[in-house]
């Protein structure tokens, strides 16, 4: 795209005067040194300047106001004119800090992200800077968003503000391009940045320098990969001249961390990914420090700092990156919940592995609580359990679901799905009325209730599902007359209490109403006369040998434990 750019100067008189063209220029310094001149000899109360880019291709004028000043621009009370300065920067050198560079990496992501710069490269090269005053309402709104974050701490209005860091923006900026036009910025490549650093280790702006060599050198890098390539290959510099050593990392780590921090950065680097879930899988390798398939050689050079932390800063960035897409409401795997489930558990394993001074345990279990409570929610779930195909399954996704998430409010909000399932006609009719043996299905219930007292559920909700998963075995159990046609045989108390030992030990009474009625059937028939003498001559032939009495005692007192019933309660029982 072809461009021709002027400067035109405005001037105004008195306070409600008009704006009026004064001249038009080309240099930009030139512009703005006569409307501070006009200021100065008193011969206007307000002057701006606009820049003015004409498209060759389009044929039409893009204005953008670079300065303005002026007398009776803005009328303040005296309290205000003498109030604290609401500015969170004071002079151009405070744009240069690290949480300006925050700010300006937050507020112009997407600027960032399309031109492939990063804020040390912005701040220090002319170019990147007309193309950001280009962009005019971009630049504009940045400067608002600051002055309305301000303000709101101050009684400074938003007007005054904004021109404020109207005029520090715009003193930063022809820093920049004076600086550049007297070729102030020294030229480096590949090799040479350790004699840089020493060169100017004495001057009194030397990270200036430095950082726009750095940033005039990475500047006709074509993507992410070669300008992180280009960055990482100045620490090879610092393996081989400890005096700059501090110096070359410190600057490689703060610039790398600029780009990695970026999502738009980082999806270039890692390469295609089939969703977030997978990404972020590589992420974690990367951060990590394990090898990732499919990385660009940039993020592969990067893996093999991290393993050895010399990247502190770029490592991170990395583990920014990681909790903020963790807890985005971006899903993982969206077109499957069991996988996205699966690939959450399975990225959580891995963290934990890393976790430590770049990633605390408090951050993880927040950003994972985070991602977990936007898998309980009434949509998701019911979208998942609409997917199943009877009350079986639906248990079973509600379970699993359970097992990869955390936070107790979260699973409070699973615990919600579980009662109309358990009290619906399907679920009775499929556990009473099931074309499926009575003892297949009270098994089921069993490693039901056996899953859920496992679970993270809280212990009242526990108990509740317990119990109705209980009442329904009990009432399956009562049809089939279970408990009932043991009594009933024509055997002795013996077989009977070892044929309701069976079913207790093999899982198939539900802990509860059932597991009681079983139990106080078992003690009963233990306190038949001549119980003990059965049940040895029964092991006897059990085994081909009878015991002695010790031994078939200490043996049933094994089985007796196994099926909930206390040693007291057994001996008590046979004693009677």
């Amino acid at each position: 795209m072809s461009r021709e750019v002027h400067y035109e100067v405005f001037r105004r008189q008195g306070a409600k005067g008009g704006w009026v063209m004064h001249d038009a220029v080309n240099q930009r310094d030139s512009a703005i040194t006569m409307a501070e001149a006009l200021m100065a000899d008193n011969q206007a109360t307000g002057v701006k300047v606009v820049k003015e880019s004409f498209d060759n291709e389009t044929g039409a004028y893009q204005s953008l106001k670079i300065f303005e000043d002026g007398h009776n621009k803005m009328k303040e009370e005296v309290a205000k004119e003498d109030a604290p300065s609401a500015l969170p920067c004071f002079k151009p050198d405070d744009l240069y800090s690290y949480h300006a560079r925050s700010t300006m990496a937050r507020l112009l992501v997407e600027h960032l992200g399309r031109q492939k710069l990063t804020v040390t490269e912005l701040i220090h090269r002319g170019d990147a800077l007309e193309q950001l005053e280009a962009t005019g309402t971009i630049y504009q709104h940045a400067v608002q968003k600051v002055s309305v974050a301000q303000a709101a701490s101050t009684t400074m209005p938003v007007q005054q503000i904004v021109k404020k860091l109207n005029d520090l923006a715009t003193k930063a900026m022809n820093r920049v391009y004076n600086d550049e036009k007297r070729n102030y910025f020294p030229v480096a490549k590949e090799g040479q940045f350790a004699a840089l650093a020493r060169q100017i280790a004495q001057e009194g702006d030397k990270t200036y320098l430095f950082n726009g060599a750095i940033a005039h050198y990475l500047a006709d890098a074509p993507g992410w990969n070669e300008k992180l390539t280009r960055l990482l290959a100045i620490l090879k510099e610092a393996e081989e001249n400890e005096d700059v050593a501090d110096v070359l990392l410190g600057t490689v780590d703060s610039i790398g961390a600029e780009i990695l921090a970026g999502s738009a950065a980082l999806h270039e680097l890692i390469g295609e990914s089939e969703n977030l879930g997978a990404a972020l899988w590589v992420l974690v390798h990367v951060f990590l420090g394990q090898p990732a398939e499919g990385a660009h050689s940039g993020i592969a050079a990067v893996t093999r700092h991290f393993k050895t932390d010399t990247l502190p800063a770029a490592r991170t960035a990395i583990a920014g990156r990681i909790l903020a897409e963790l807890k985005s409401v971006k899903r993982l795997c969206p077109d499957s919940l069991v996988d996205e489930l699966k690939t959450l558990r399975r990225i959580a394993n891995k963290l934990v592995l890393g976790q430590g001074k770049y990633l605390s345990h408090e951050e993880l279990i927040g950003a994972f609580t985070l991602r977990s409570k936007r898998l309980v929610t009434n949509e998701m779930v019911s979208e998942h359990l609409t997917e199943a195909g009877g009350v079986n399954e639906k248990i079973e996704r509600l379970l699993l679901i359970e097992e990869n998430i955390i936070g107790a409010e979260n699973k409070r909000q699973l615990t919600t799905f579980f009662a109309p399932i358990i009290t619906s006609p399907g679920f009775e009719q499929y556990y009473l009325f099931g074309k499926t043996p009575v003892m297949e299905r009270l098994q089921r219930l069993v490693d039901l209730q056996k899953r859920v007292q496992r679970s993270g559920f809280q212990d009242v909700q526990k108990q509740e599902i317990c119990d109705a998963l209980d009442k329904i075995a009990c009432e399956a159990a009562g049809r089939s007359k279970l408990l009932e046609s043991i009594d009933a045989k024509p055997v002795g108390s013996v077989e009977k209490a070892v044929a309701i030992l069976r079913l207790m030990t093999g899982a198939t009474i539900t802990q509860g109403r059932l597991s009681e009625q079983a139990r106080a059937l078992i003690l009963t028939y233990m306190g038949k006369q001549g119980f003990m003498t059965g049940y040895a001559a029964y092991l006897g032939k059990a085994k081909g040998e009878t015991p002695d009495a010790d031994t078939a005692m200490n043996e049933l007192m094994v089985t007796l434990e196994k099926a909930g019933i206390e040693m007291e309660a057994g001996l008590k029982a046979i004693a009677a």
